[in-house]
């Protein structure tokens, strides 16, 4: 027979319910400093994730000490001084991750019982910090936001996997929610789109067509089952009936390969360099699986990828930037948010 405590004999909570909600936005990470010290510290983090290595035996970390990090910081170091926010001392993902987060909290300020933070996945600030700094201001609830409109293992999954090792430290777990990836979202795929067209209206060139690059993986890793390319295949084929092109005026690519396994094709330098050998003269380049600019798009593709362009006969070239933390980006994030927070606000 069930019985129910007296109210008079019930113990007091140890503390008030706070029932304010965390909103942590979450991007890839970045060095600290741009000297190869900086960039060790972050490649070793990085490539130690065995969502991003999935191997991580003997033979992979001899590679790893032995020949990466003794060669690669240096090299990646020079990349990052070249986009480098001298200004703020830091790297400009860090940048716009920041105003990201601080832009959302003015668009959702109506709602004044949420609080919004941001951690990058590797690097400073940790997850650990983003979601330590929310508990602190009375959040009992988060949502957890990964910067990537298209789920990956090696992105998004990771987010979770840190997550969830820090809520396994806790002894009271926040109430924990984590948005889905928004790869065909119309609001996404129509903010895109307006991007694209405001950047081609303020070039002194017509493009002959476009190129899609999106961040590439191992094809292993999609044959096992992440749904990675599908969703850069969405994605594109969006864009292509909201701008009325076809797929040879809006094409796909895959870019910042690593090693000597097969990635996902067709590579981004390699079809630049094709299509100036074939004649085409004029060429934009958008990044729709990045939510901000970083080293992958403002040097390796508006540097690196341009002067590959124009090396094999291509005479412009433009990067568009990403949608950083314009009206229309900050309008994708806070829309993804509200829809997510439905129940709680």
């Amino acid at each position: 027979m069930t019985t129910i405590a007296p109210i008079a004999s019930a113990k007091p909570e140890a503390a008030p319910r706070s029932e304010r909600v965390g909103v942590l936005l979450v991007n890839l990470g970045t060095p600290d400093t741009a000297d190869a010290r900086g960039v060790r510290v972050y490649l070793k983090e990085f490539l130690s994730d065995p969502r991003v290595i999935e191997d991580q035996g003997l033979l992979w970390q001899l590679i790893l000490n032995g020949i990466i990090l003794r060669r690669r910081p240096r090299i990646k170091a020079r990349d990052y001084r070249k986009i480098w926010n001298v200004e703020k001392n830091e790297s400009p993902l860090k940048t716009v991750t920041r105003a990201q987060a601080e832009k959302l909290a003015r668009a959702i300020a109506d709602h004044d019982h949420v609080e919004v933070g941001w951690a990058m996945r590797y690097g400073n600030p940790s997850i650990r910090v983003g979601i330590d700094a929310l508990m602190a201001r009375g959040c009992d609830r988060l949502l957890v936001v990964p910067l990537y409109p298209q789920y990956s293992a090696a992105t998004s999954a990771t987010v979770c996997d840190e997550v969830f090792r820090v809520l396994a430290s806790l002894r009271a777990q926040p109430t924990l929610r984590v948005s889905p990836p928004y790869y065909d979202d119309p609001n996404y795929v129509d903010a895109v789109a307006a991007s694209i067209e405001a950047h081609l209206a303020t070039l002194t060139f017509k493009p002959e067509l476009l190129v899609a690059s999106f961040h590439g993986m191992p094809r292993d890793y999609v044959d096992k089952g992440d749904p990675y390319e599908g969703q850069c295949i969405a994605t594109v084929q969006a864009l292509r009936k909201r701008l009325g092109l076809d797929d040879g005026k809006l094409l796909l690519t895959f870019q910042s390969r690593f090693g000597n396994a097969e990635w996902l094709q067709p590579y981004t330098d390699k079809t630049i360099a094709r299509l100036a050998k074939d004649g085409v003269r004029r060429i934009a380049v958008v990044m729709p699986g990045f939510a901000a600019d970083c080293l992958e798009t403002l040097e390796e593709i508006a540097q690196e990828n341009a002067e590959i362009f124009r090396h094999n006969g291509g005479e412009a070239f433009s990067a568009i930037p990403c949608l950083n933390d314009s009206e229309a980006g900050i309008d994708v994030i806070s829309q993804l948010v509200l829809r997510e927070l439905q129940g709680w606000i």
